[in-house]
């Protein structure tokens, strides 16, 4: 079992880090990340509809769970990336960018997997 979900996990963890680099040459901030702050508040959107339609429809996979949530929203998205923007914009002296990128973030990201969580009970 627990061979299974890891693979099941590292297909889409896979698939998420592909579709994020895709989104990091289609979408290019020269001076503000605007490609990290998109791929999260998305994923955020994403994984709140996953938990939505889990939460309501007992018969959804944990497979599908583990597919979505963890692997594609988990490669797909990036904490790290965030933090070493934000760490670079702090060295530029940058610190209101620095700020407006985490509070929105933040802000953003929680209100997307709110909105996915209401959208997956108005879907389903």
């Amino acid at each position: 079992m627990f061979i299974k979900n890891l693979f099941i996990v590292g297909l889409g963890g896979m698939l998420g880090s592909m579709l994020r680099y895709v989104f990091y040459t289609i979408i290019k901030g020269n001076t503000f990340p605007f490609a990290t702050l998109t791929v999260n508040i998305l994923g955020s959107l994403i994984i709140g509809l996953v938990a939505g339609v889990a939460l309501k429809n007992a018969t959804f996979n944990n497979d599908w769970r583990l597919f979505l949530a963890t692997g594609i929203c988990g490669g797909f998205t990036t904490f790290s990336a965030f933090s070493l923007e934000c760490m670079e914009m702090m060295q530029q002296n940058r610190y209101a960018a620095t700020a407006i990128y985490i509070a929105t973030s933040i802000i953003a990201g929680l209100a997307a997997a709110v909105a996915g969580v209401w959208l997956s009970r108005q879907l389903v």
